[in-house]
C-alpha cells in the first residue's frame, strides 16, 4: 500500500505541476503559488468538514506548519531560478535534492531498506534526474554549475518538507496537518506579495479552473504521501512521490505536444523498472 500510495502521490503532484505551470503562463508564477494555497485550504475545510478529525496537539501543528512555510520558500527558489533561464537545471538538481535527504534520513531511522528496495531507489533517483532533463542535458548542468545553489536550496526545501510532514503525520493524523502546511505557506507567499507588491488580480479567466485544479491535485499529492508514509517507510514514500517530475514530463507530452528526448524516455523507462524492483 505504500508504494501505491507513493505512486498516487506522484500523479496528484505531477499533475498539479502541469496544471500550475498552464496557470503560471496565464498569470504569472507567484500569484499560480498564492491561490494554490488558497485553493487547498478551502479544499481542505471541505475534506474536514466531510470526514472530521480530532484537533492535534502543538507537537503535530508546529513541524507541519514549519514544513508549508519551507515547502513554499523552496518553491519561490525554484520558480525564480527558472525565470533566469535555467530550468533544464534547476528541475533535476531540486528533485534529485528532493528525493535523497528523506533516503538519507529514513536510512538513519529506519535501517536499510532490502536490497532490491536499494536497487529501485537508485533507478527511480536516476529516473527523477532523467525526465526533469531538457536537450541540453549534462551539458547545461556542467556549463552553469556555479548557477547551482537556488536549485540545490529548493531540492533542500523539498526533502525537508517530506520529513516534516511524515514527522508531524506520524501519530496518525492527516487532515489537520496539511491544513497547518497550508496556512504556513500562506502566510510565507502572502508576506512575499505584500513586500514585493505584486497585484494579485488575475487578468486571464482562463486562467481560474487551473489554478483550482492546481490547488486541488496538490493537496491529493499531499494526501497520498501521508498516507504512504503512514503505510511504510519515509525514504520509499519520499523517493516514489518525487517521481512526479516524469507526471508532468507525460502529460505535456500528451496535451501539449511536447516532444520528450531520447534521456527522458529513459527515465520514464526507468521509473517502471525502480517500481517492479520495489514491489518484489
Amino acid at each position: 500500500m505504500s508504494i501505491i500510495f507513493g505512486l498516487c502521490a506522484a500523479l496528484g503532484w505531477g499533475t498539479g505541476d502541469f496544471t500550475g505551470g498552464i496557470a503560471s503562463r496565464k498569470t504569472g508564477a507567484y500569484r499560480a503559488v498564492f491561490y494554490s494555497e488558497v485553493a487547498g485550504v478551502f479544499f481542505l475545510l471541505i475534506v474536514l468538514g466531510v470526514f472530521g478529525e480530532t484537533l492535534p496537539s502543538l507537537e503535530v501543528w508546529l513541524p507541519a506548519a514549519i514544513a508549508g512555510i519551507i515547502g513554499t520558500f523552496g518553491l519561490m527558489l525554484l520558480y525564480h531560478s527558472m525565470t533566469q533561464g535555467l530550468m533544464s537545471i534547476s528541475a533535476p538538481v531540486s528533485s534529485l535534492l528532493a528525493a535523497m535527504l528523506p533516503v538519507v534520513v529514513g536510512m538513519f531511522r529506519e535501517g536499510l531498506p532490502k536490497g532490491l528496495t536499494m536497487l529501485g531507489f537508485v533507478f527511480a533517483l536516476a529516473a527523477v534526474w532523467l525526465v526533469s532533463q531538457s536537450e541540453g542535458g549534462m551539458k547545461d548542468i556542467l556549463s552553469h554549475l556555479s548557477d547551482l545553489k537556488l536549485p540545490m536550496l529548493a531540492g533542500i526545501c523539498f526533502g525537508l518538507y517530506f520529513i516534516l510532514m511524515h514527522e508531524s503525520t506520524d501519530t496518525g493524523a492527516r487532515i489537520w496537518p496539511m491544513i497547518a502546511s497550508r496556512l504556513g505557506g500562506s502566510v510565507m507567499i502572502t508576506g512575499y506579495v505584500l513586500i514585493s507588491r505584486i497585484p494579485l488580480k488575475v487578468e486571464d479567466t482562463s486562467a481560474w479552473p487551473f489554478l483550482i485544479l492546481n490547488g486541488l491535485f496538490d493537496v491529493a499529492g499531499n494526501v497520498f504521501f501521508i498516507l504512504s508514509g503512514q503505510a511504510g517507510r519515509l525514504d520509499v514514500a519520499s523517493v516514489l512521490s518525487s517521481l512526479f517530475s516524469g507526471v508532468t514530463v507525460m502529460l505535456a507530452w500528451i496535451f501539449l505536444r511536447e516532444r520528450l528526448t531520447r534521456g527522458q524516455w529513459i527515465g520514464v523507462a526507468s521509473a517502471l523498472v525502480a517500481i517492479i524492483l520495489m514491489t518484489l
